[in-house]
């Protein structure tokens, strides 16, 4: 049968790849295969595999980097724990959109946000003798469980979205209780679901963090990215919610990524309550010379992983949340068009016999942000992954996310803008006609 990619061209290019297979693929391993795919058959897919940011940065970052590289900075190593003038815009942020202070020395850049969920895992494995665990409130991003493999992190997890509200504090304790979890960690708004957790739940995370003293690593890499409520005027509710209003055991992973469309400048910003910092543990003098916590982080884990995040870049991002700050720039309203995209776009899946997977927040639809979770009757996720690269259309599976719906695939709506809702909604139909039919690609 005839799909909008040739089938051969699909079938040679899986094969070439030499992927055990295609749906259980890795988010760069997919968007290496679809980009193969590409060059091969001269045809553009509906890329929706990989979170890139898909708006222009912000000139006022541009700016303050690029002045920053005429004044000489590019000859000096930076700080590698922040500039001054970087640590203090940081800590007004948290203040003014979390509503909660962390002092400036506690602040620091990382080189993205990424590095930033690294680093606080592997101060938070070692952080007390014995409680080496990461428990992963799933689904979740998939490189932050390698990332804890990798590390030699013992690894817990669950499917959160049967354990909203209440029936959280139970699930939660079952595991934190055996005194062998050191941190939890979860994203807020979710990858790849866009759930986004309710005070509720934040006060449950938060109580039951400090009564068994784990830290919360809260990854905020989609920054006040619930368009639902307007969290965009500095120092003024509603603030955007976080863990940190309920518990001292926080670190914050703030990506400027996506909210500030910086994702190729590599920085991302990280928050260690007071408390924490300050505080010791017996593990870490074994691991990094230091039983103080912030000591540790920054001389012991932060050193040994890089010399500082770019220098000019810090001054870009510096510029940039000193603007936020003092509210000249809204960074809320510049990327409120993912939201428009996502109601778009579940429209047009969910027209061509897709349903959605994760809907709801306790009581409330989901949001419409930069992803969402479809599913189409018959096929499981990771068939679906597969078989939508013949129509032209690339996502990931949930099952690599931690998700128990492994009938479902993760969608990010960033690099379709509305030029192409038309071909989308062509190639969706084409799809929903031939299996419809019973005709399949794959077996």
């Amino acid at each position: 049968m005839d799909t909008p990619i040739a089938g051969n061209i699909v079938r040679d290019k899986i094969r070439e790849s030499k992927l055990a297979c295609v749906g259980l693929a890795s988010i760069r391993e997919l968007n290496r295969l679809v980009g193969e795919i590409e060059g091969a058959s001269g045809q553009r897919f509906i890329r929706m595999e990989m979170g890139i940011p898909g708006m222009a940065p912000p000139e006022i970052a541009v700016d303050g980097e690029i002045s920053a590289l005429k004044a000489g900075v590019g000859a000096i190593y930076p700080p590698f724990d922040g500039i001054t003038c970087l640590k203090t815009e940081i800590s007004r942020f948290v203040k003014q959109f979390l509503d909660t202070r962390v002092q400036p020395a506690h602040c620091l850049p990382t080189v993205g946000s990424m590095q930033g969920c690294f680093l606080s895992m592997m101060m938070t494995g070692r952080r007390i003798k014995g409680r080496d665990g990461i428990l992963f409130i799933d689904p979740g991003f998939p490189v932050n469980k390698k990332q804890a493999q990798v590390l030699g992190l013992p690894r817990e997890s669950f499917d959160v979205y049967e354990f909203r509200g209440d029936r959280l504090r139970d699930k939660l304790e079952s595991y934190l209780s055996s005194g062998r979890i050191g941190a939890l960690m979860y994203s807020n708004p979710n990858n790849p679901a866009w759930i986004c957790f309710t005070e509720k739940e934040l006060g449950i995370i938060g109580e039951l963090c400090t009564t068994y003293d784990v830290i919360a690593l809260e990854d905020l890499a989609y920054f006040g990215m619930d368009f639902r409520q307007d969290t965009s005027r500095p120092g003024k509710p509603p603030f955007i919610p976080t863990v940190a209003r309920y518990t001292d055991n926080y670190i914050l992973l703030i990506s400027s990524s996506k909210s500030f469309s910086l994702a190729g400048q590599r920085i991302g910003m990280t928050a260690i309550s007071d408390r924490l910092f300050e505080s010791t543990g017996d593990g870490l003098a074994q691991w990094f010379g230091s039983d103080r916590f912030g000591y540790a982080y920054i001389f012991g884990g932060m050193y040994s992983l890089s010399s500082g995040v770019c220098h000019s870049t810090q001054y870009g991002l510096a510029k940039l949340l000193e603007a936020v700050n003092d509210g000249t720039y809204d960074f809320v309203a510049a990327v409120r068009g993912y939201g428009d995209r996502a109601r778009t776009m579940k429209h047009l899946f969910t027209q061509a016999g897709f349903s959605l997977v994760y809907d709801m927040d306790e009581d409330q639809p989901l949001a419409d942000g930069f992803y969402f979770t479809v599913a189409y009757p018959g096929f499981s996720g990771v068939e679906l992954v597969e078989e939508l690269l013949y129509y032209g259309i690339s996502a990931i599976s949930l099952e690599t996310t931690g998700s128990s719906r492994t009938e479902g695939i993760r969608a990010c709506v960033s690099l379709t803008g509305k030029d192409r809702f038309g071909e989308l909604a062509d190639r969706l139909t084409w799809f929903d006609a031939d299996h419809k039919k019973g005709l399949r690609r794959i077996d």
